[in-house]
């Protein structure tokens, strides 16, 4: 697939893993940031967008097995894999990272005192996103499950408390939204996860595991804002017809 400086960020994404890895290394935002074009992103992001679209054809020489094909695949696969990947892994990084934020900060806290603002700042979106995917797990998912095997006659769908799914996903996307400016200024604090020159191991492996966890967001956010909602709320539309 062949994209310019126009080309809306969500589409270079979804084209491959490999081009998200690009878009990640590059520090631009395809999730939350999606629908802004290449050029408008590499300019928020301080890139160059040719030399982004250079490297992306040049990454593209290289390119692996592919993921799973989630704009084609059963919806009810595409919640699961969210569930069992994304969803678990942000409950088992969130003690982890909040036991790392403690442990350097009492060693480096008064020499760094950003330590503090990030461990507020991850305190919030810990809080968030753990009610976050609950509202999902609990409400949306089963909602857009149910809606599936209504549609391929299995059972049938009673009408949800929300009126239309365009209500809940406007909701998370929201949420999503308030996520992604968190990290940001997580990020920021920690100017770009480098780790100062008196950095211990475990400052280190926190400003690693807050990195992955960024970057564990922004494929979260980007399966769901611009592959999981609109063929949700496609579905529905299809079904009212």
């Amino acid at each position: 697939m062949s994209f310019t400086t126009e080309t809306k960020v969500k589409d270079i994404a979804l084209s491959t893993p490999q081009a998200r890895e690009v878009l990640e290394s590059a520090g631009i935002d395809y999730c939350c940031g999606g629908s802004k074009s290449l050029h408008d992103a590499c300019l928020n992001a301080g890139v160059s967008a040719e030399e982004f679209l250079e490297r992306l054809r040049e990454n593209s020489k290289h390119v692996g097995p592919d993921t799973a094909n989630w704009n084609s695949a059963p919806l009810s696969d595409l919640t699961r894999h969210i569930r069992q990947k994304h969803h678990q892994y942000v409950r088992a990084a969130i003690p982890r990272i909040q036991t790392l934020l403690n442990r350097v900060k009492a060693e480096h806290g008064p020499a760094h005192p950003e330590i503090t603002t990030i461990q507020e700042l991850f305190a919030h979106v810990g809080r968030e996103m753990t009610m976050h995917m609950q509202k999902e797990e609990q409400i949306l998912f089963p909602y857009i499950e149910a809606m599936e095997r209504a549609a391929s006659g299995n059972g049938l769908l009673e009408p949800p408390f929300f009126q239309t799914v365009r209500n809940p996903i406007q909701a998370m996307m929201k949420e999503h939204d308030g996520a992604g400016d968190l990290v940001r200024q997580i990020r920021e604090a920690s100017t770009g996860y480098a780790a100062p020159a008196d950095a211990c191991t475990s400052f280190q492996a926190l400003y690693e595991e807050l990195k992955q966890f960024e970057a564990d967001l922004h494929l979260h956010v980007h399966l769901e804002n611009n592959i999981l909602f609109p063929r949700a709320v496609e579905a529905e539309a299809a079904a009212a017809a």
